[in-house]
């Protein structure tokens, strides 16, 4: 590499060379996406569609603008899958992977960039805490497979079943939401499979698994059942994240999935319909059953879970459920008069509040501006086009059908709303601030009215 260029890189911070990796996967995958053997026609596909899919695939989103299995050629779901397991691990982890089977020394530039790769809390042990979450990942993904080949080998064939299992185990994991559904009908997702608690349950566990986060689940693999010793971090995620799925659940089950669109459905579909319709929007991107029947309280409940998502240090997106927990507990705090925030016998610093409301600040002004752009543009019903938005910027996938039909236009700032959506609020902001400035200096203090 020539020195200048080394030295460019040199001075790039963690947060900048994250944000280039992703665009550099995302180039290299639209290319190879464009060549005529992607397509099943022969054909170049366009380059706005290719980038799309590309961004969609390594931001882990499953917003498409063309059906996986219809279009693309087993050359172009290769490719395909290959972005959404790098864009599911990071670019870094998976670089610092291939540097480590290598033999090559992990400096301590490289293991900076690892830390805000998967956001991990602490420097020290990282390589040990990468090389956790890429056997723990392929364990996972393979025996997922495993259980998905039961009904896809007898139905498919072998060869097809082995490659839908583990294209399917992949996205599911990776929280990516891309599926070769399409088999039975186009953008059909696993609405063929509503109540097949072979597909529908690997594909719950791992799109919860890879929802909760790299660290809680090795903390919770380190202590077992020692709940006392969790983090902090592990007990807000696991409480935060169940109750995000019993909630809508139960509402799925007694409410939206008892009125007579759902009629033809039975009791354990209306279970499983309710329980994975809570799961998947947190950011997977599947559906088992057709989300275009919903009325528009359930719209507003899966926009809710889109824009909300995963957990830190996850495969998902969204502004992450320790965020919500923490704005949650401010308003406690605030309603109780205390002083400062509080949890499991634990104080919040104040800087973790303020990166909270920063995020959802961030998040709900890009959703608002993105769906009155593309409302201007395309003239689409605003609870569409903002399901569409909350989809692209909390990297989930699950679409009203609207997608498709919108202009090159509205594709580019999905694009941007997922590209956003996968490298978070706080790492685009950290790429682009030269620093923080610091003064030993105070401004006189005014008291504000609010409320």
């Amino acid at each position: 590499m020539p020195r200048t260029a080394r030295w460019k890189i040199q001075h790039l911070n963690p947060a900048q060379i994250v944000l280039i990796g992703f665009f550099l996967l995302i180039l290299t995958g639209t290319g190879l996406l464009m060549l005529p053997i992607s397509s099943r026609t022969g054909e170049v596909t366009p380059f706005v569609d290719s980038l799309f899919t590309a961004t969609s695939a390594t931001c882990v989103t499953g917003l498409v603008v063309y059906d996986t299995w219809t279009h693309w050629t087993l050359f172009g779901q290769i490719v395909i899958l290959t972005m959404i397991q790098i864009g599911g691990l990071g670019v870094v982890t998976m670089a610092v992977a291939a540097a480590m089977v290598s033999g090559k020394r992990i400096g301590l530039k490289e293991r900076v960039v690892m830390q805000e790769s998967i956001s991990a809390p602490q420097m020290g042990g990282i390589v040990r805490l990468t090389t956790f979450i890429l056997r723990a990942t392929a364990l996972l993904e393979l025996a997922a497979a495993c259980v998905l080949a039961i009904r896809f080998n007898p139905k498919y064939g072998v060869l097809r079943g082995i490659w839908f299992s583990i294209f399917h185990s992949v996205s599911a994991f990776c929280n990516a939401g891309f599926d070769l559904m399409g088999i039975e009908a186009p953008f059909s997702s696993l609405t063929a499979y509503t109540g097949d608690t072979f597909v529908v349950g690997p594909v719950m566990l791992l799109i919860t698994i890879g929802g909760l986060g790299f660290f809680t689940w090795h903390d919770m693999l380190t202590h077992k059942l020692r709940v006392r010793q969790y983090r902090l971090q592990t007990k807000i995620v696991l409480i935060t994240s169940f109750l995000l799925i019993l909630l809508p659940a139960l509402y799925f089950f007694f409410y939206e999935f008892s009125k007579p669109a759902w009629a033809d459905m039975t009791l354990g579909e209306r279970i499983l319909g309710a329980l994975f319709s809570s799961i998947t929007p947190r950011t997977a991107g599947f559906n088992s059953v057709d989300f275009t029947l919903l009325r528009g309280t359930g719209v507003l409940v899966l926009i809710f879970l889109m824009v909300i998502g995963g957990s830190p240090g996850s495969t998902a997106g969204g502004v992450k459920t320790t965020s919500l927990a923490v704005v949650l507990l401010s308003a406690r705090a605030t309603l109780l008069r205390r002083d400062s925030l509080h949890a499991f016998g634990r104080r919040i610093v104040p800087e973790i509040l303020r990166s909270a409301v920063t995020l959802f600040v961030l998040y709900g002004t890009l959703l608002l501006t993105g769906t009155m752009l593309i409302c201007c543009i395309d003239d689409a019903s605003v609870e569409a086009v903002a399901f569409e938005c909350a989809s692209a910027i909390g990297t989930v996938g699950l679409t009203l059908n609207l997608t498709p039909t919108l202009s090159t236009a509205s594709h580019v700032i999905l694009v941007l709303l997922m590209y956003f959506g996968r490298m978070g609020g706080l790492t685009v902001l950290y790429a682009v601030s030269s620093g923080r400035y610091r003064t030993m200096a105070q401004l006189p203090q005014e008291k504000l009215t609010v409320g």
